[in-house]
Order: C-alpha cells, then structure tokens, then sequence
C-alpha cells in the first residue's frame, strides 16, 4: 500500500508585522521539513490580513525554497481569476526550476466577495473566470502557441501540468477536477446545510471522493488532499487554554455573517468547526473518526482557526510528526 504523504499549511496568520510573519512561516516549514514532512502548502489572501497573511504566494515560496532542501511546496489554494494566468505559468515555471522541482500548484477560484472588486470583477464571474485562466495555463505549460505561432512559454514547464490540484465545496467541482486528472484539494471545513447542521464533515466530502474517482480518466492515479485543522500539545488542558481565543473568534465571525454557531464554549466548537485539538491520544480519536482521511493520498495539518504561538505551533508540528503521523499514514 502507498504511503501518505504528511503536509503542513499555514495562512501565515502569526500575531506580527508582515515581515515577522513571513519569517516566522519559513521558520514553520523548515521545521516541518526537519521533522520529515513531504509537503508545505501556503494560502493566497489579497488585503485582509485576519483572513490571510499572503497575496503573494510563488514570490514567498522562492524564498522559502532557498531555505528548504526537500519538502515539497505547493500553495493552496492561488485565487486564480484574481490573477494574469500567463504570469502564473511564467512564475510557477522559474520557481519550479529554482525549487529542483518541488513545486505543487493548487488553485481555486476564491470565496471572499469584496476582494474581487479591486481587481474589476465580481464574484458571480468567478467561474467563467477561473475555467478560461486554467486552459490557459495548462496550454502555456504544454507548450502550445501563445495567440503568435513564435509564442511558447519560456522557461518550458510542462511537468506542471501534472501537479494542478483544485480546491472545492462540491460534487460537481469534484467530477471536474477528476476529468481533467488534477488533484482534488478538500478543505478543513465546510458550511452545512441549514436543514442538518450536524451532518459530519466526512458525510459531505465523501460524496465529493466518490464522484472525483468516478470521473478520472483510466490510468490517471487518484491525488486527493486532505486539510484538516489539528493542533497537538502536551496536555488536553494547555491545548484546550490555548484554542479557546482563537476558536471563540471564529464562532463570533460566524455569527456575525449570519451562520448558526451552537453552544458557547470550546468544546461545542471544536465539533463545530471540525478541529482536532488536544494531546496525542485525544487528536488519534477525534482523527479516527474521519473516514477521508482513509482515502486521501495526502493529509495536510494547520493550526487555524487555534492561533497559537510560534513556539506552541513547532512543537505541534513534532508531535503531529512522532505519534500522529505514523498511525495515520
């Protein structure tokens, strides 16, 4: 049986200043590297920084690349339709290049409305948006003419054409990914249905798995990545002290976009917002629980929505590295 492959993402949301962020992930993912991880996925977010510390994700995994040696980087997701789809081909081709071919590229096609205004775009053009980009880029990678026959992507790439993952909420985005061979990219969280708000988060991603495999072409091999919220500590009590901030703001920005959040402590959402939260043998159980993480070829862990310190968040990388992984993977 193949094994899995263990990844660390980060939003880069480390209470800092912008540079201090930005140090502090590439701190995180060389000590996940250290550990033995195989991959390190980053967000894009343009102008809010609560959401996400990073709008521009190839120019940080360049440097980050020159600090690392054999971790994979990939990001997750590039908000494709905010973005000019010749220069994401052209960028992610030199950085795979100075990365020794470590590049994975994840994209998705953005959830945050206002973000699209600057950019002159609505969010209810997203979808037309994000498909056009992606043939583009695709065509860019395997090198087809480029609107002049003297046109071809320099420098060529197209072994990237092999790494595109997607990232989405639902059947049909999963049915799309598959047939076209990229990777599905599921995500930690999602919204549930207002008539079942307690429906499992695998309840729902499972029938996203089954259409993605269903629709890959014959021979194509299944790449499916799971994100899952996880942060380990040494005791139950210190990890559930240090998660409650974070976990009490996200319920209150919830509540405020008009989403039912239950209960009113850190227990009711931990279950809520499908975290994994606690000591070892506490993150083993909640994990054990969720049947995607069976079917996934890669699990990635994150410390969002917990917020904890830089500290608290390397040793969670160790622990996830020493006890969790090695019953997971």
């Amino acid at each position: 049986m193949t094994r899995k492959r263990l990844g660390f993402f980060t939003r880069l949301l480390d209470d800092a200043a912008p540079k201090e962020r930005y140090r502090l992930a590439t701190e995180q993912i060389r000590h996940a590297e250290r550990y033995g991880f195989d991959s390190a996925w980053i967000a894009q977010h343009h102008f809010h920084e609560h959401e996400g510390g990073l709008p521009s994700p190839l120019v940080f995994l360049a440097h980050v690349a020159a600090h690392t040696e054999t971790i994979r980087l990939g990001t997750a997701i590039i908000t494709l339709p905010l973005e000019n789809p010749l220069r994401v081909a052209e960028d992610a081709a030199v950085l795979d290049l100075l990365a020794d071919g470590r590049l994975e590229v994840g994209f998705g096609s953005g959830g945050t409305a206002t973000s699209f205004l600057p950019f002159g775009l609505t969010i209810d053009e997203r979808a037309t948006v994000f498909a056009d980009a992606l043939h583009l880029i695709q065509s860019a990678w395997r090198g087809d003419s480029l609107t002049h026959p003297d046109n071809h992507l320099y420098p060529p790439a197209p072994q990237l054409a092999e790494r595109v993952w997607i990232a989405t909420f639902s059947v049909d985005g999963a049915i799309r990914a598959g047939q076209s061979g990229h990777g599905l990219m599921l995500s930690r969280t999602q919204p549930r249905p207002a008539d079942n708000p307690s429906l499992t988060l695998d309840a729902i991603q499972n029938p996203m798995v089954d259409a993605y495999l269903d629709a890959l072409p014959a021979g194509v091999a299944p790449r499916i990545l799971a994100s899952r919220t996880a942060f380990v500590a040494d005791s139950r009590d210190y990890a559930l002290k240090v998660a409650a901030p974070g976990l009490s703001r996200q319920a209150a920005q919830h509540r405020t976009a008009g989403h039912a959040v239950l209960g009113d402590n850190v227990t009711d959402y931990i279950r809520q917002f499908d975290a994994h939260i606690g000591d070892v043998q506490t993150v083993l159980a909640s994990l054990a629980q969720d049947t995607i993480l069976a079917r996934a070829t890669d699990i990635s862990f994150q410390v969002h929505s917990v917020e904890p310190s830089h500290r608290d968040t390397l040793r969670s990388i160790e622990l996830i590295a020493e006890h969790i992984a090695p019953r997971i993977l």
